[in-house]
């Protein structure tokens, strides 16, 4: 069920929270996931059989300009796809692996104290903040070593073979 913080927002802003609206809002704020505009599409029509794509990107739309939903490029981990999350959430950060494409959402009073130190340091006052941090997970950084491994082995095996060609 959306949020009834959504709901009022929809509500003071004249747009009706029909079903599909209602579908789409739910998949976005309860699935625990980053979803894109086609990940939506599939889950919402597999509870709607009758929902169509055009529905999906008309009510994101509606939704991000009523300033509901963030649209979140995720260090463009997937070239140019956008995902959605409600923007109702508390503040956070979003980590993502840069490798495997997982993503982490980081709460704390360490992104309170960053917002704190940028609004008196430059006397901003802060609307948003959206943090993206890219890098490598445990599992990928030990993919990766192993991959450095294998390509110095690769190297030196090579650099071998041209040595026994040139004697």
């Amino acid at each position: 069920m959306a949020s009834s913080g959504i709901q009022d927002s929809l509500r003071e802003r004249g747009v009706r929270l029909t079903r599909q609206r209602r579908l789409l809002l739910d998949l976005i704020d309860n699935s625990g996931l980053h979803l894109d505009a086609e990940s939506l599409y599939q889950m919402a029509k597999e509870k709607d059989p009758k929902l169509n794509r055009v529905t999906v990107y008309r009510t994101l739309k509606l939704l991000k300009e009523g300033g509901l939903v963030d649209e979140l490029d995720l260090a463009h981990f997937e070239g140019e796809k956008h995902y959605y999350e409600t923007r109702l959430k508390q503040e956070h950060a979003h980590i993502i692996c840069l490798r495997c494409g997982r993503v982490e959402e980081f709460f704390g009073e360490q992104l309170q104290a960053v917002r704190g130190q940028v609004q008196s340091q430059f006397g901003f006052e802060i609307a948003f903040a959206r943090t993206e941090i890219g890098g490598y997970c445990s599992h990928c950084q030990a993919l990766r070593a192993k991959d450095d491994l294998r390509a110095k082995d690769d190297l030196r095996a090579k650099e071998d073979q041209g040595e026994k060609q040139a004697v």
